[in-house]
Formats: structure tokens, sequence, C-alpha cells
């Protein structure tokens, strides 16, 4: 069985809060991040949820703490996809560091994968009983106990608007959509504009699917262990993983830049004086002084010494001479 989807899949747009929503509701937890289920404990029961009793849930570990631990927990999950012939790549590398988007892309999968199976509808599964004999479980139901009384009174809380405007485009149009299906039974001009509100859909689809990619390659690109580092690297990131629609995000990158130009500008080494540059009086003082000492050096030796010394000039280790 393969459920190999790539990132253009419309399960790869399921929202933060939907995900936590579903993930909550499901094994009674009270998780407040998706990053809090890197540990791998939370998809096996996910998956021990779409299919009741294939994981051994004494091998997982709700309280794991350490990448050890949690590459255990990663190991049952792997077996339970071998078993069901799932050749879904875990990237455990990635999700033990506790990164909000590799989590997020991992549990929307898992979303889309348990929504596939009996159309994600789980009869009489209790994930507090089948937890009890997994280590760190006590913990965690004690944790999700006092909440669970919240959450269910909050299931009919409507969802938080979403910060694309592809995606509220879509569902204005699908809501137009099922309007004008209902408003009639027929008739031309209903089916030329149901024709042309599928047209919109497809295309902003295509879009968004388009700018998705574009943000994804930019994210694996920053990802990069030689430029990740990188001042400018480091101002991207928090533009791409900002949470909200304000431009905090990209003043706080602005911030970043200037901050690292101003530090290199500070600890830059002083400029030194170049030397073909105009000398000081002193040093023209000098060297003029140092040219009559040896002019008045030459005046005072004897006749003989001069020829003496140009001998010693015009002779000395020439080839031409014989001893």
């Amino acid at each position: 069985m393969s459920t190999n989807t790539g990132t253009m899949e419309l399960a790869y747009f399921v929202g933060r809060s939907e995900i936590l929503s579903w993930i909550n509701s499901t094994l009674q937890l009270s998780l407040a991040k998706v990053e809090e289920a890197c540990s791998g404990a939370v998809q096996c029961q996910l998956m021990d949820a779409a299919h009741p009793g294939i994981v051994p849930m004494h091998k997982v570990n709700f309280d794991a703490k350490n990448e050890y631990e949690m590459i255990q927990n990663y190991k049952v999950l792997q077996d339970v996809f071998n078993k069901l012939k799932i050749t879904k790549h875990v990237e455990v590398s990635k999700l033990v560091k506790g990164r909000a988007l590799d989590n997020l892309e991992f549990m929307q999968w898992m979303k889309w994968y348990c929504d596939s199976v009996n159309g994600g509808v789980i009869h009489s599964y209790n994930p507090l009983e089948r937890r009890e004999t997994s280590k760190g479980a006590k913990e965690v139901s004690k944790k999700s106990a006092p909440s669970q009384s919240s959450t269910r009174s909050s299931t009919a809380a409507p969802k938080s608007q979403t910060s694309h405007t592809a995606r509220r485009n879509d569902v204005n149009i699908a809501n137009q959509l099922v309007k004008a299906s209902r408003s009639s039974s027929g008739g031309p001009a209903y089916d030329e504009q149901i024709t042309e509100l599928k047209l919109s859909v497809d295309s902003l689809e295509k879009e968004r699917d388009f700018y998705f990619a574009k943000l994804r390659d930019i994210e694996i690109l920053c990802q990069c262990p030689e430029i990740e580092n990188l001042p400018v690297v480091e101002a991207i990131k928090r533009i791409l993983y900002s949470t909200d629609d304000s431009a905090s995000a990209v003043a706080e990158a602005q911030a970043m830049i200037s901050q690292h130009q101003d530090q290199a500008t500070m600890l830059s080494p002083i400029s030194e004086m170049p030397d073909d540059g105009p000398k000081p009086d002193y040093q023209k003082r000098k060297e003029i002084t140092n040219l009559d000492v040896e002019a008045a050096a030459t005046t005072t030796l004897s006749p003989r010494q001069r020829i003496f010394n140009a001998s010693d000039v015009h002779l000395s280790g020439s080839p031409l001479v014989t001893y």
C-alpha cells in the first residue's frame, strides 16, 4: 500500500489549529503545540487508533525526552508501517529536533492517512485504556484530564481565520458554488456559473501550490549547513516561521541584518596611511642632511683612496681579471 503524497497535495494545507484539535479529540490529550508530538508517541497511538491493536503500546514511551528515547518510538512506528506496507519515509533526524514545520508536515500526513482509513471515523476506541501500558502514560493522562471539559465545550467554536488570501478565496468560491447548485436543479445560466466558479477554484489552487513550493524550496536552501548560520539566512527564517500576519517579522528581520552590519563596522581594523603620500618636513630635512654628509665624506678622501675605491668597484668580481 503506497501512501506517498507530494508537497502539492491538499493534505499539507491543513491548519495548525485543526491538527491540534484533531489530535487532542482523538487521543484525549491537551497538546498546545504541534512540536510537542516530536517524541513519536502520539504518532504511534494515532496509528493504533486507525488500526486498533496493531501497535504494541507497551513499547511506546510518552515520557521520552532524549533523542535516543524518541528514536525507539519511531522504530515502533516504522515497524507498524512495514506491517501495513506503508512506504512513507519518516525523517526521524528532523522530527526529534522539535522543529515546528517538520512536525506539522508529518502530522498533516498522519491526518490525511487516518482520514483515508474508514473515512476517518474511529469506533469504540478508548485512548486512555490503550495508553495504560505505555511508559509515562499516567502523567500524560493527568495533564490532559483538566482540559477535557474545556475541550468538549470548545468543539463548536469557529476555526481561526487563515492567513492565506488564497484559502479565503477558495472558501468563498466554494460557498458560492454550493449556493448556486442548491438554488436550482438545472438551467444553462447556472451551469455556466458553476463552470466559471470551478475554473476559478482550479486557478487559485494552482497559484497556491506554486507559491507554497517556492517557500518550501527557500526553506530547504536555508537549511544547508554552509549558509544556515548567515545573518541573512537567519532573517529569512524569521519571516518564514512567523506565526502572525503582522509586519513585525519583517521589521525584526531587518533589525537583525542592521545589527550585524553595525557589529561588523565596529570590529573592522583601522586603515593604515599609504606610504606613497606626501612626507612630513622633518623627513625631508633628514634626507637632505644625509646627502650632504655623504658628499662631504667623498670630497675629504685623498686621490689615492678614490682611485683605490674606483678600482675595487670596476675590477672586483669581473670575469676578465686574472690573478
